[in-house]
Parts: C-alpha cells; sequence; structure tokens
C-alpha cells in the first residue's frame, strides 16, 4: 500500500528551501509498524530518505531538463538502513556492539550516558572518575558502576567533559526548539551548470571530513548517486573498522595530515576542483586549517561547505564532543523512552545520526540542484541536536500501513578488502535510482589523497 503527502516530508522539504508542489508528490510504500518506540521515529526515517530522494530527483531532472522522476520510498528498506550496522556481517562476524564502559549508569540523584568506544574517550572516562584503567573493561564497569552510583549526575557529566571524556545527564525533553537546517548563500560566480548525466550526482567532487555515522552516511548516499568521494582522516586515529566497513561504501579513503605544511599543500589542491565539503568535527575545531567556512568560500566561490555538529551551533554546548547516544540522553529522548521501572531508553536504531545522515545529504543536493540556476556558494549546517529537537517537537505520528517488515529483500552480499560484506541496500528511491554502489569499501586509510579522475 502507498500513501503521500506526509507533513513531516514536506515539513523537512520546506527547511530544505524546496518547492512545496514537489514535496506532496513524495509516497511510502508501508511495512507495519517498523522501528516501534513511543516517539515517531518511522515518521523520522521515511522523512528524512524521502526528502533526499527527492532531492536526488530533483537534481537529476534539473540536469537532463525533464521532469522530476517520481519518488517512491519502501519503509522496509529504510527501516534497514536505519539499523545497517546491526545487520551488518563480515565473513559471518556481527560488529562489536557498544563497549562495555558505554551505556546508561545511575548516578545518585539520577541517570549518566557514557560514551567509551573509543579507547582515548574510554582512558579520560576512566581517569575523571578516578577508575585505574587495568583489568577487564566488564570488570571494570562494576567498580565503576559503583563510583559512578556516589555522585550527582551533573558533577559527573561536567567533571568527565573537564576530562576530555564523554558523559551527560539524562534529561527531561526541553521545549525549546533548535532549526532543522541552516542555510546561508555565499557570493560566488555565476549559474555552474551541471551537464546532463545519468546519476544526480554524477561528476561532483566531495571532500568528506567525518566520522562515525551521521556525516559518513550522508557521504556514503553521495556516492551512491554519482559522487566521487574522498575522505580524509589524520593519521594516529583509527576509525573503528567495522562502522567504516558499513558506511564506507562507494567511497576512497586516505590519511592526510593537516597539521604538516605538506599535507595542507595537498588539501589545498584538493580543494581547487572540490565540488561539496562535508565535516563533521566540532564547530571551529577545523578553522587553523583554513578550512572555516568563510575561508573556504572566498577561496573557491560556488562550493557547497556542509557541516555537522552534535549539539548545535550556539550556544554552551556547541563545542562539546558527541555522539547520538548521548544527544537522544540530554535532549530529553531517553526519558521519554524509558522503562516502567524508570531506567532511561533508547530509540530502536541510531535514528538521529541516520536521519540527519539523510538530511545532510539532501541538503547538499537541494544546494547543487540551486547552483545550478544563480551560481554562489552555499552553507549548510545541520545537527543531531536538531534532527532531535524536530523528532521531539516537530512530527505527529501516523498510522502505520501494510504488512510485516523483512529485512531479507533489503540486504546484499559485496565481496571487499574486509572480506565478505552482509550489507543493507540504500534505502533512496525514485524512479531509475541505483539499486546500489557502484564499489565496496576500500581499507580505512588505504588510498592516495587525490581525486578519482
Amino acid at each position: 500500500m502507498a500513501y503521500g503527502e506526509d507533513a513531516a516530508t514536506v515539513h523537512a522539504w520546506a527547511a530544505l528551501g524546496g518547492r512545496d508542489e514537489l514535496a506532496e508528490a513524495v509516497s511510502y510504500e508501508g511495512a507495519g509498524g517498523v522501528l516501534p518506540a513511543r516517539l515517531p521515529v518511522r515518521e523520522l526515517a521515511r522523512a528524512s530518505v524521502g526528502v533526499c530522494s527527492l532531492a536526488a530527483a530533483e537534481l537529476l531532472a534539473r540536469r537532463n531538463a525533464v521532469p522530476v522522476p517520481a519518488v517512491r520510498v519502501r519503509e522496509a528498506a529504510v527501516a534497514t538502513a536505519f539499523t545497517s550496522e546491526r545487520h551488518l556481517r563480515i565473513d559471518g562476524r556481527a560488529p562489536t556492539p557498544f563497549a562495555p564502559l558505554s551505556g546508561f549508569w545511575r548516578a545518585s540523584d539520577g541517570w549518566v550516558r557514557t560514551h567509551a568506544n573509543y579507547p582515548h574517550h574510554r582512558s579520560r572516562l576512566l581517569d575523571a572518575v578516578d577508575v585505574g584503567e587495568t583489568g577487564d573493561d566488564r570488570a571494570l564497569a562494576e567498580v565503576f558502576a559503583a563510583r559512578i552510583a556516589t555522585r550527582p549526575a551533573r558533577w559527573i557529566q561536567e567533571t568527565v567533559y573537564a576530562a576530555g571524556g564523554l558523559a551527560v545527564a539524562v534529561a527531561d525533553p526541553s521545549p525549546a526548539a533548535l532549526p532543522l537546517v541552516e542555510t546561508r548563500l555565499a557570493a560566488g560566480s555565476g549559474p555552474r551548470v551541471l551537464p546532463p548525466a545519468s546519476l544526480p550526482a554524477c561528476g561532483t567532487r566531495v571532500l568528506d571530513l567525518t566520522r562515525v555515522i551521521a556525516g559518513p552516511v550522508a557521504t556514503r548516499t553521495l556516492a551512491l548517486l554519482g559522487a566521487d568521494v574522498l575522505r580524509l582522516d589524520p593519521p594516529g586515529i583509527p576509525e573503528d573498522a567495522d562502522s567504516h566497513a558499513d558506511t564506507g561504501m562507494g567511497k576512497r579513503s586516505a590519511l592526510l595530515d593537516l597539521s604538516a605544511p605538506e599535507g595542507r599543500r595537498v588539501l589545498e589542491d584538493l580543494l581547487g576542483s572540490a565540488d561539496v565539503v562535508v565535516t563533521g568535527y566540532r564547530p571551529g575545531s577545523l578553522d587553523r586549517y583554513g578550512l572555516a567556512p568563510d575561508a573556504l568560500l572566498s577561496r573557491r566561490p560556488g562550493l557547497v561547505v556542509a557541516q555537522l555538529c552534535a549539539w548545535g551551533w550556539s550556544g554552551p554546548w556547541a563545542g562539546r564532543r558527541g555522539f547520538d547516544s548521548l544527544v537522544q540522553a540530554a535532549s530529553g529522548i531517553a526519558a521519554v523512552e524509558s522503562a516502567a521501572d524508570g531506567r532511561p531508553g533508547v530509540l530502536p536504531a541510531q535514528a538521529l545520526d541516520h536521519a540527519t545522515g539523510y538530511l545532510l545529504a539532501a541538503a547538499v543536493l537541494r544546494a547543487l540542484s540551486d547552483r545550478q540556476l544563480t551560481g554562489g556558494g552555499r552553507l549548510l549546517r545541520l545537527s543531531l541536536a536538531g534532527t532531535a529537537s524536530w523528532l521531539l517537537h516537530g512530527i505527529r505520528p501516523v498510522p502505520a500501513e501494510g504488512g510485516a517488515y523483512d529485512p531479507r529483500p533489503w540486504l546484499a552480499e559485496t565481496a571487499s578488502p574486509y572480506g565478505a560484506l552482509r550489507h543493507a541496500l540504500p534505502p533512496v528511491a525514485y524512479d531509475g535510482a541505483p539499486g546500489t554502489w557502484s564499489r565496496p569499501p576500500t581499507r580505512w586509510g588505504g588510498d592516495r589523497p587525490v581525486w578519482a579522475g
């Protein structure tokens, strides 16, 4: 069963600057009550994929001077993609789940949520609460829990933050609403017309300076749609191999030391012919490398600069590190989803990450589409907190349609340098959309920092 005229889709499309009449043409094929939660996660997920699909269809139509292809999104594909890391298998092996020290912990006056999947975050977390790093993590977790239970949640939050670690107090929802997308037009050259092509982003070059899930999902989607995506990471801070196997589809990955003169020279060469730069680091953290938005747009008129952060672009938390699980806890989502015994709950997927990733890709595609007509550069800003605010305050639940959900049609097997991958297929859907990526992920950091052609 298909249905359209979805209010969340219309709202997101308007936030992206799209024409109203196009959003009304998006339709969805239901798969029952997928992504079940108290909050409207299914509606969030399908709307974010819906506007991404529509933005791709719009750009393709503008390049080829044809009508916009029909967009029909399947909720089964969306649900599978939003839990892609859970479906991933590498030579039959399931990915590593959250580390033992990542999770909810009872404090003396409430709950805190920690994130310790990366070794440096684990070390800082333990140091902050005076727990030695020796021993098995599961044994350490008992000592850690006992120490946390004696301290107030806010004290833990601020003490761990001061030590460079990751912990937040679980909070009730705030009435304040953050913007879903912030867009700024920058001066530049006239229209930059992309020639006719079979894929919307074919011929565009995207520098990907993102990590973990949301940013890599966005650039993975742009790669699906034909972009030459080159991910750059600093040496010495490895990405989780399982995460990269999932989100590295269609892209290449290189290491580049931007603190070294040679690294900055290579970066400038890459920027000289880039169409899009996507960043996923804390506000201001890349500015010293010449990657501040105004500096980029000044050197490269017509560039699309798309920025992603955890907590929003202003306010006291803007410069803090954050992940989906932490934003769920601090925004009030964990409280809304709490169990009967009061233990905080979680969404049925890393939904803030995945939704923000598709919204970010949609914003880039829309910027490229508008650049066809008006020229100029664009600054796009999204945040996990902005997506959380939309989920909490801006989306109304709608009845589920369709029958039982089966993820199997939306999974595929692909050979890769990591081994045989079982992975989720992309949910982006318009008439003629590619069914999967043109290439598997390469090894993290295993490519040269050059454009493909």
